[in-house]
């Protein structure tokens, strides 16, 4: 690995990424858990929710690769999508209208001006409904796969929801294992508007928003009768994203999630960074 390492700072309605242009690769795969830890980590390094490595395709615009802050690796990242897209038409890698490949499959988006609009691969694992008993309360989740796994619960006060305490547990409950669930704390604002609260498997935590997280919550939200697409989603942030989707009875088809995507700075990441790291 040769350093300085040119890299770019990201925002996705308050989720931020680290963005590496790897075409030509300097990492294996095996070492990239390790780096990503490293430069994820705040206050020590350039920190960020996860990190991005931009890389080439035999059947798309480009590939990527995603691991979030603790290098684990996840399938997909609505919010980290729309910086990759972005991000890949700047750098003229990509054009507006393009195509890259996820874990989860083959990711479509159109980016306009700062706007990037998504088309998501299809949603699986519908579970509606189910009676969790967590910390000794039951409570009724409802759990849905945009990519990655999401639970859902609604609450009449989204300011006080125990997004770390509850969102953690259910996180770790064995009704989600091996592989854990994001969890999303909604609040219904009106009929085609919802706030969201979401705890991030892989960054241990709450962040200022999940895309793959408020496409679930809204989703669930019209399977429910609660809401007509599309749907506003505010997030923890404060800033909004705007959720298509076409239902025919339990059918989904038609995903798309639209929302901004910032760009915020560039470096250059020097050994040390790397170093100091735990």
């Amino acid at each position: 690995m040769q350093f300085p390492i040119d890299f770019t700072k990201m925002s996705g309605t308050g989720n931020d990424f680290i963005l590496i242009d790897h075409r030509t690769p300097f990492l294996t795969r095996e070492e990239m858990p390790g780096f990503a830890r490293a430069v994820c980590e705040r206050r020590v390094s350039a920190g960020a929710d996860g990190l991005i490595f931009i890389e080439n395709s035999k059947t798309a615009d480009f590939r990527w690769q995603f691991l979030n802050a603790d290098g684990s690796w996840a399938e997909m990242c609505g919010n980290g999508a729309r910086c990759a897209a972005r991000f890949a038409h700047a750098r003229g890698i990509a054009p507006a209208q393009m195509r890259f490949e996820t874990v989860a499959g083959l990711i479509e988006a159109e980016v306009t001006g700062q706007s990037v609009k998504l088309k998501m691969t299809a949603p699986t694992g519908l579970r509606l409904h189910e009676k969790l008993r967590v910390n000794g309360q039951e409570q009724v989740v409802h759990s849905l796969n945009t990519g990655v796994p999401h639970a859902v619960l609604f609450v009449e006060d989204i300011g006080q929801a125990p997004v770390l305490e509850l969102g953690r547990s259910i996180r770790f409950d064995e009704h989600f294992q091996p592989a854990g669930t994001n969890v999303n704390f909604v609040r219904q604002l009106g009929a085609g508007a919802l706030s969201v609260r979401t705890y991030e498997r892989g960054v241990e935590g709450e962040t200022l928003a999940c895309g793959t997280g408020a496409v679930a919550a809204a989703v669930i939200a019209g399977l429910l009768g609660q809401v007509q697409p599309p749907v506003a989603v505010t997030t923890s942030g404060g800033e909004q994203l705007t959720i298509h989707y076409s239902l025919v009875g339990q059918e989904i088809s038609e995903v798309y999630l639209e929302g901004p995507a910032h760009f915020i700075y560039e470096g250059r990441l020097h050994e040390e960074a790397i170093r100091i790291s735990r």
